[in-house]
């Protein structure tokens, strides 16, 4: 299925799966939605399984806006509690639109408890989610659910470790009578070699040709050359390694923050597990960091990431997040309540370290170029998630693998093939419709939402999404913009990257032949010389200069008082022959 025919089944009101493989625009198709609902005034809530994915559509998590929260189940008691809530019943009330994205780290159970609570906010107990439109997104080859604890048992308590509680084992899933929309077209990764590789994982037809095209990658972990590249690994304590490795690399004072904890020492576990705010966190000027909260207020939310900036007059860390804003970190609190009283609380700097991650915290990114490591996954999917982070083949780095990481759910395998075949049939239907019946059902959906038949003009900040479906790759997109006369900061303040990944657009312009001489973008000739400089003076004999490694010339350039970032010294290099 096409991105415009996804898009014209969801104005009609349908209830939708949207799924297929990584890069293929299901986050882009969304936020054409979103801008089309607001348009119409039409309230949607916009919400993803994690705070990374939440924050690409400017939304919040499913457990923050459903006020479940970390639980597992919802008696009618708590329903109750919750509807005495005027916040909860002013955003159920208002709801006509909800949005969930990677659905495939929620639980089935958790499916069900959501429609039993929309059903009872909507005073709805026939509909299922008591008539919101709802829009799941989400790819079952990724990571799967935590295992449920059994229903009525209190987060406190054991787990299920059942396999068998994904959405698609759901009451609601079978209840709310789904319309599939698989995409078929691919927008982020752009090489051939690549796509068919995550192609080949999902159909399960891993050959030698791309077992060898993978082993090509492989090489030994190079701090120099890996540089800020973000590192991905299957492990909490290989993570843990590299960042106090890098933390420790850092010539900079160390400031400790420690976590302070009030209330049963049981809940107090259970919150230290589900924050991932570490009980003593170390931070210097320079460190990478990850937000591990929301704070719309402040602008972070739990996924965001940057580095820290300084500390302020009171030792608060300023952290200049990776879309250039600032943010003073103060300390936030998590606590698990009851009818009011709170039973547990623990309070700390809600940041941890991010010069590595684990593949589970990379879900819903998507990356330039990638360290990681697969020698030791340990469940269905983890390979797939993490080398469908990485754009092109090329930025692909591993530096450890095992075939079994590309090992898929059998059983999700099987659904997925179900999935095809019945969005095939959706797509069929829909091309059924002439254009006029189609705008008929699209615009009775409007009125039966209480929007507005005509559609008005979103402010720059609404208007997140164009309107169009992208086919275009996304170093073409940054690059029409310089073209256009934009300078690397407008680019990347348009496209919502950070100046880098424009800089490494251009890069791959010039790979491919295109003219980069723009005067805007070029640097002043006393930078060009000196940088120029820092490069004959450290790279080896008969290198190019477009592969020669940078942390020597930054090195060579701190040494001599040179103050020029990373960014500065890549841009440079794009203009030396």
């Amino acid at each position: 299925m096409t991105q415009s025919d996804a898009l014209d089944i969801m104005k009609m009101g349908t209830n939708v799966f949207l799924t297929g493989g990584a890069g293929a625009g299901k986050t882009f198709i969304l936020n054409g939605f979103i801008q089309y609902l607001r348009e119409h005034d039409i309230e949607v809530a916009v919400t993803a399984s994690t705070g990374i994915a939440a924050t690409h559509m400017g939304g919040m998590t499913i457990h923050a806006w459903s006020g479940l929260g970390i639980r597992d189940y919802v008696s009618d008691y708590d329903i109750d509690q919750m509807e005495e809530k005027k916040y909860l019943w002013d955003r159920y009330d208002k709801a006509k639109v909800l949005i969930i994205d990677e659905v495939s780290m929620l639980s089935g159970n958790f499916l069900d408890n959501l429609d039993r609570i929309c059903r009872s906010f909507k005073r709805a107990p026939e509909k299922p989610f008591g008539g919101i439109q709802i829009i799941l997104s989400g790819d079952l080859f990724q990571l799967p659910p935590i295992p449920p604890r059994p229903s009525g048992t209190p987060p406190w308590q054991g787990g299920d470790t059942s396999s068998n509680n994904m959405v698609v084992d759901s009451l609601a899933w079978k209840n709310m009578n789904l319309a599939i929309c698989y995409i078929t077209e691919q927008h982020r990764q752009d090489d051939d070699a690549f796509t068919d590789i995550l192609n080949a994982i999902r159909a399960n037809t891993i050959n030698d040709h791309h077992l060898d095209t993978l082993q090509e990658r492989i090489k030994e972990f190079d701090e120099e050359e890996f540089g800020t590249m973000t590192k991905l690994f299957t492990h909490n304590a290989d993570v843990d390694t590299i960042n106090d490795r890098a933390l420790a690399g850092l010539d900079e004072k160390e400031k400790l923050f420690e976590m302070t904890v009030k209330g049963r020492e049981n809940l107090i576990e259970t919150l230290k597990k589900s924050c991932l705010a570490p009980e003593r966190l170390k931070l210097k000027v320079g460190a990478q960091v990850m937000f591990v909260k929301n704070n719309f207020d402040k602008g972070y939310v739990n996924g965001t990431r940057g580095i820290v900036e300084s500390f302020d007059d009171v030792g608060v860390p300023v952290v200049k997040t990776l879309t250039g804003e600032t943010v003073v970190v103060d300390r936030e609190t998590w606590s698990i309540e009851d009818d009011g009283r709170v039973l547990a609380s623990i309070t700390q700097v809600p940041l941890r370290h991010a010069w590595a991650i684990t593949v589970h915290k990379s879900q819903g990114m998507s990356l330039d170029e990638a360290v990681i490591d697969l020698s030791r996954t340990f469940t269905y999917g983890m390979g797939y998630v993490a080398l469908s982070r990485v754009r092109r083949l090329s930025g692909l780095h591993l530096v450890g693998f095992s075939q079994s990481a590309l090992a898929i759910d059998p059983r999700v395998y099987q659904i997925d093939t179900s999935l095809q075949e019945l969005s095939k049939r959706a797509a069929m239907r829909i091309a059924e419709y002439a254009r006029s019946t189609l705008r008929e059902k699209q615009e009775e959906f409007i009125t039966r939402s209480g929007g507005n038949l005509i559609a008005k003009k979103l402010s720059v900040k609404e208007a997140r999404f164009q309107g169009k479906v992208s086919t275009q790759k996304t170093h073409e997109l940054s690059y029409e913009l310089i073209k256009k006369g934009m300078t690397v900061a407008e680019a990347a303040k348009e496209r919502d990257v950070v100046p880098g990944t424009i800089i490494d657009h251009l890069s791959k312009a010039k790979e491919l032949g295109w003219p980069i001489d723009f005067k805007q973008v070029k640097p002043n000739r006393s930078d060009t010389k000196k940088i120029k400089e820092a490069f004959l003076a450290t790279k080896d004999a008969g290198v190019p200069f477009i592969e020669a490694k940078l942390t020597p010339v930054k090195r060579y350039l701190d040494q001599a008082g040179e103050d020029y970032s990373f960014d500065q010294i890549k841009l440079v290099r794009l203009f030396l022959k």
